[in-house]
């Protein structure tokens, strides 16, 4: 509440500068805000009595988005990426996706590594959990494994998520 939107009798009032004004009426501490060209802002209502200070408030608001804008811009979204494998992988194609899945880690990102199974080989699923254990091992010393390597219908997925 700023202002003639205060409905107390008295406040105690901090001043423009920080120091402190004692509890005055509440009349007399608008009037103190008016003369200094400044708004009377209440900054704790439940006190008894409550405290208001004499400020700018719109620079003070304007200095409050600009913080939320600031830390906005500097937080991080993890996205996960997804790599998918197959079963009958050459080490050239693994070496070229494993590259991929450590690019994406060292970004920030968690990976979901995938292996899909066609045709009959689903009944060697014990290949394509070799190829996801080999990622895995590639990739320890920057990311952690957070599920490991299960079968979901066709295809076997793991996901890694990059240390901390």
């Amino acid at each position: 509440m700023i202002n003639d939107e205060i409905r107390v009798k008295e406040v105690r009032l901090i001043g423009a500068d920080g120091e402190q004004l004692g509890i005055k009426p509440i009349r007399e501490a608008m009037q103190i805000a008016a003369d200094a060209n400044l708004d009377l802002v209440n900054v704790a209502p439940q006190a008894k009595p409550p405290v208001c200070r004499i400020m700018d408030y719109g620079r003070y608001r304007y200095e409050m988005q600009k913080k939320e804008k600031e830390a906005r811009k500097n937080q991080k979204i993890v996205e996960l990426k997804e790599v998918r494998f197959s079963a009958t992988i050459d080490e050239h194609d693994f070496q070229t996706k494993l590259r991929n899945v450590l690019k994406f880690l060292n970004d920030g990102d968690k990976v979901k590594c995938s292996v899909r199974f066609r045709g009959r080989e689903i009944t060697h699923a014990s290949i394509g959990q070799k190829v996801l254990n080999r990622v895995a091992e590639e990739a320890k010393e920057i990311c952690v494994l957070e599920r490991v390597p299960k079968l979901e219908g066709r295809s076997m997925i793991m996901i890694l998520a990059p240390n901390k």
